[in-house]
């Protein structure tokens, strides 16, 4: 005779939110500084003076759709 087995289905993982939300909140902040930069930096808001901060993001202005000229 043969004997049947049954599958057991495997156990979902669990995010522990606790753990998870200073990580969220850290790369949503990261996440802003760079879009502040690439996006507002040497406009109204400028926290360096001079172009240099411009000039090394002007291409991703350009790919995200900024204005800069």
């Amino acid at each position: 005779m043969s004997q049947a087995t049954t599958a057991v289905p495997a156990a979902v993982p669990t995010i522990p939110v606790r753990e998870l939300a200073p990580w969220a909140l850290f790369f949503a902040l990261l996440t802003a500084v760079v879009l502040y930069f690439v996006g507002a930096e040497q406009g109204a808001f400028s926290v360096f003076e001079g172009t240099v901060v411009h000039e090394l993001v002007h291409d991703a202005r350009h790919v995200l759709g900024y204005p800069c000229h």
